[in-house]
């Protein structure tokens, strides 16, 4: 991932947090017939190895799962909120005029090997995981043990379980620390006013960024 010093996000537990609240990731693996990749929810446990690791599943129909291999790198990307920020919301561009569009979001990388998890104990643990992190805030909650103990064994196999031990954290927080103050609460002022929701969020995002990473143009 290209990443210019300001946007740079290298702390640990920012780049977990991220990875728990977004949840949803991209799934990039180079097979024998090329890149494949698959759109899953994953969920992050801090332990084991020095960047924790992610666990999910695929279906088993899905080839994806035949191209995971402990030998060779895959990589997780979760891009959290994002947004369009217009020139016209920068004092600088009414004085000169040269500026352009930009994009800002918030992406985090991980990359490591996959490795399959068979065991239906395994799995429907993986299961379990992933439901209750989505289930916590619900009331009620829907649980796995809710649904009949032959259709979950039934369920179970037609997935593959897989763990990723992250291997290397990427972390891009794009939320325009390259412009100077003005133009940097012009763009936080109108994404805050917008009526998108994601646009909002990239618009507290920008709020909560490290001013010391604040760098005039």
């Amino acid at each position: 991932m290209y990443l210019p010093r300001h946007f740079r996000e290298e702390r640990v537990e920012v780049l977990r947090d991220a990875m728990r609240a977004i949840a949803f990731a991209s799934l990039v693996t180079h097979g024998p017939d090329g890149l494949i990749a698959t759109h899953l929810p994953l969920v992050f446990d801090a332990e084991p190895g020095p960047h924790g690791t992610l666990y999910g599943h695929v279906a088993r129909a899905n080839p994806h799962w035949r191209a995971f291999s402990a030998d060779a790198q895959s990589l997780a990307m979760f891009v959290g909120p994002h947004a369009y920020v217009s020139p016209n919301w920068y004092p600088g561009k009414h004085a000169t005029g040269e500026d352009v569009p930009t994009w800002n979001y918030i992406a985090v990388h991980a990359h490591g090997p996959l490795r399959i998890v068979e065991e239906p104990a395994r799995v429907l643990d993986i299961l379990t995981r992933l439901t209750d992190r989505q289930e916590a805030q619900r009331d009620p909650r829907w649980r796995v043990g809710d649904a009949p103990a032959a259709y979950v064994e039934q369920q179970l196999r037609g997935i593959v379980g897989f763990e990723m031990p992250i291997a290397r954290l990427e972390g891009k927080w794009k939320l325009s620390q390259n412009r100077n103050a003005a133009d940097f609460e012009g763009a936080r002022a109108g994404l805050a006013a917008s009526e998108i929701e994601r646009e909002r969020e990239v618009a507290a995002a920008m709020a909560a960024a490290d001013p010391r990473r604040h760098q005039p143009r």
